[in-house]
């Protein structure tokens, strides 16, 4: 028996480790984001930074490892085996669930997680106890620690509206201060504001962030320990703090010329990491090392696990700092190779950056009503404000015509400094209350706050930021939801199946892991081969935005190839990946479409007149795309629904009318790319000649309905594809034309 419970405690570890690394992947962007995107420093420093962080706050975390024990349960009133179960269903839910919901691309939140998979796993090992003791279901309030449970899941829905809340309110007041031109103004109160910033680091990270740490306890005086002592004398030591960092910052800004903005957002990169150690540890591996104890506790008993209660787990029980340690190292590691870490979250940047482009959300009818009521109260509050008053707040907000920072660049020191302060204090304050915030969502909101006080939230985007950050917030719920009855359902099959159940479901979750790896890496091959038309900013306009549009002819021209000879051959399957290809070149070119003003943006003034043209491409390039689509549906739906195929006279007009057509594709492609537009004449006529071929398989149809050879759904059919094909050829002729007017407008000498 005792080393089947061995086994259970090493499946724990193992699961915490793999959850380590892939947790720690998925959300080092919470406090990496903010430095990398503003440019504070190079990749490698802000990792420095960020590794230091961590490793401290993993050392500070021991206090928040008794969630894990009794945070959502009383664990007095179940025995060892129901306690392993528990923990055994929890490592397991948290595994699946994030694979599940990092391969369906939605947002998830590691500490959600752990506190309901805990609430669901609790409850089912409750009921299968109640019920076999012959007690009624009613008594399940009785082993859940309610009252706690409530505080947490209560202090991670308050931190989401303080996030945004104070995130919007510090973002505003400090652009209030400082304007978007920061050279006249930081020169003024940069020092004081940075001795303000970092003197508020400093108290929420050490003065509130020691307590329930290994160090607390460490004896100061003859009476005090430095927790008690760091209390008994907050005000000086944060006085303290702000003559010094004060004047540092001075000195550092007036004598050494340093951009001090960048020490902020670095030292607010440590904060963060550490605050994220030191609250998001527990999700990682509270649960092992809880466990671990558990059976510590009951192999020196002599008890069977059955019978021996978990009252140990009331009390105090200091986390080995070897464990908090060895943890620290491997999310640094993690940390550092990890490819994830190295990418900046799309979501995040999307919602919150200062510059319109192409929005990942689309608008809902909730986001619209919330959008008109915002705009209705800001009218009415602008309305009571003076003019002049209100002239100078719209001065503050207003960036400068020519930009002075960087492309691609989401938003300034000021707003990343104040992203990572305020995410800083509110994760510290709550590790403080032994309160496992959610990382995820404080750093989120408090990007949101930010991003709209700063007025990046105009309103040509508006609506699908909201919409974005209502679907985020669902996101949340779900991981709720999804926590508590996974967990509640594996934690049954555990208590019934035993070993078996636990190998099944580990197999599982590796198979289920395994093919989700491989189906993510295949999607990024895809994505990487798929760029947008802005991608490659190393190459001039003309030549960059000359590839994707022979790239799009070329891939249209095979998937007209292709569907005709599905279609003749009635080769369903092979329809069927021919349209989702479709979708995903039409959704390709509707991206170009969007994402033109950007693209027009890089233009010089010396080929701004080829901008029309440009979008004239465009057009034509979309509408091609749209006609292809008109094509694939229905000769898909045609086969899918068992319809009569083609005859042998239609299936020969069709593959020498898809020969032609491509031939046509491939001389237009030539004349792109060679720029060769002498042959614009001859590509006219060798239209005009396919054109008469499509014409007499019209009147050959005709004939054939005439003579009833063929059925009126065979019939739409194939006149629907002359019809798009006719479209698509013409659309292709004055694709070339309005790309030769493009190419000669870049090149004017």
């Amino acid at each position: 028996m005792e080393s089947v419970f061995i086994v259970i405690v090493g499946i724990l570890f193992l699961l915490a480790a793999l959850y380590l690394v892939v947790g720690v992947s998925n959300d080092a962007v919470n406090f990496l984001v903010s430095a990398v995107d503003s440019r504070a420093a190079s990749f490698r420093v802000i990792l420095l930074v960020a590794s230091l962080g961590v490793l401290i706050g993993a050392v500070f975390s021991g206090g928040m490892m008794e969630v894990a024990r009794k945070g959502v349960f009383h664990p007095e009133l179940f025995t060892f085996g129901n306690i392993m179960i528990i923990f055994l269903a929890v490592m397991l839910t948290d595994v699946i669930l994030l694979d599940i919901f990092n391969s369906l691309g939605m947002p998830t939140s590691t500490t959600v997680s752990l506190v309901f998979e805990l609430l669901g796993a609790a409850v089912a090992v409750s009921i299968v106890k109640i019920l076999h003791d012959g007690g009624s279901l009613s008594e399940v309030g009785s082993y859940i620690n309610s009252g706690k449970a409530l505080v947490i899941i209560g202090g991670i829905l308050f931190s989401v509206v303080v996030a945004f809340t104070f995130g919007s309110l510090i973002q505003y007041l400090s652009r209030l201060l400082f304007s978007f031109d920061i050279s006249k103004t930081f020169v003024r109160y940069g020092a004081l504001w940075g001795g303000i910033s970092v003197t508020a680091i400093t108290y929420f990270t050490l003065v509130t962030g020691l307590k329930g740490s290994i160090f607390a306890d460490i004896p100061m005086t003859d009476t005090q320990t430095l927790s008690e002592w760091t209390k008994a004398h907050t005000l000086e030591i944060m006085a303290v703090s702000l003559l010094v960092w004060t004047a540092l910052m001075a000195v550092l800004q007036f004598v050494f010329k340093v951009n001090t903005l960048k020490i902020i957002v670095l030292l607010g990169t440590f904060a963060l990491a550490m605050s994220f150690a030191g609250n998001d540890l527990v999700n990682f591996i509270g649960v092992p090392l809880a466990g671990f104890d558990a059976y510590k506790s009951w192999a020196s008993s002599g008890i069977g696990p059955e019978t021996f209660m978990m009252t140990g787990f009331n009390e105090k029980i200091q986390t080995p700092t070897l464990f908090l340690i060895l943890a620290g190292i491997i999310m640094i590691v993690t940390l550092w190779l990890s490819k994830k870490a190295k990418r900046v979250t799309e979501t995040s940047l999307n919602l919150s950056r200062q510059d319109s482009g192409i929005e990942r959300f689309e608008s809902s009818a909730i986001s619209r009503s919330i959008v008109r009521l915002s705009l209705q109260t800001s009218k009415f509050v602008e309305d009571m404000i003076p003019k002049k008053i209100q002239a100078r707040i719209d001065n503050r907000f207003t960036r400068p015509t020519e930009k002075t920072a960087e492309p691609q660049q989401a938003f300034d020191l000021v707003r990343a400094s104040v992203n990572l302060m305020v995410s800083g204090i509110l994760i510290s304050l709550g590790t403080a209350y032994k309160l496992p915030l959610s990382t995820t969502y404080v750093t989120f909101m408090v990007a949101m706050g930010t991003s709209l006080a700063d007025r990046a939230w105009g309103r040509e985007s508006a609506v699908y930021r909201v919409s974005g950050v209502l679907a985020v917030i669902a996101g949340w719920f779900i991981t709720a939801l999804v926590a508590f009855t996974v967990a509640f359902v594996l934690a049954n099959l555990i208590n019934w199946g035993g070993i078996i159940a636990i190998a099944l479901i580990l197999l599982l979750a590796g198979v289920s892991m395994y093919r989700s790896q491989f189906l993510n890496r295949k999607a990024k091959i895809q994505a990487e081969e798929s760029k947008t038309l802005n991608e490659d900013d190393n190459l001039p306009p003309q030549i960059k935005y000359k590839n994707d549009v022979i790239e799009v002819l070329g891939e249209v021209a095979t998937l007209f190839r292709k569907t005709i000879k599905a279609l003749t051959k009635e080769d369903r399957k092979k329809l069927k990946h021919i349209k989702k290809a479709n979708i995903e070149l039409n959704d390709k070119t509707g991206a170009f479409k969007k994402n033109v003003y950007e693209m027009i943006q890089q233009f010089t003034k010396q080929n701004i007149h080829s901008g029309p043209s440009f979008v004239q491409v465009l057009d034509y390039l979309r509408e091609i795309t749209h006609a292809m689509y008109h094509v694939i549906k229905p000769s898909f739906e045609h086969i899918d629904n068992n319809h009569v195929g083609m005859n042998a006279a239609q299936t020969e007009e069709l593959l020498q009318l898809s020969e032609a057509v491509v031939e046509l594709f491939n001389e237009a492609v030539d004349i792109i790319k060679t720029e060769n537009f002498d042959k614009l004449a001859n590509l006219s006529l060798f239209q005009k000649k396919i054109i008469v071929q499509l014409d007499s398989y019209r009147e050959n149809h005709v004939e054939r309905i005439k003579t009833n050879e063929i059925d009126t759904r065979n019939s739409v059919l194939y006149l629907n594809i002359l019809a798009e094909t006719k479209n698509i050829m013409l659309y292709m002729s004055s694709l070339t034309k309005a790309q030769r007017s493009f190419t000669e407008n870049q090149n004017p000498n």
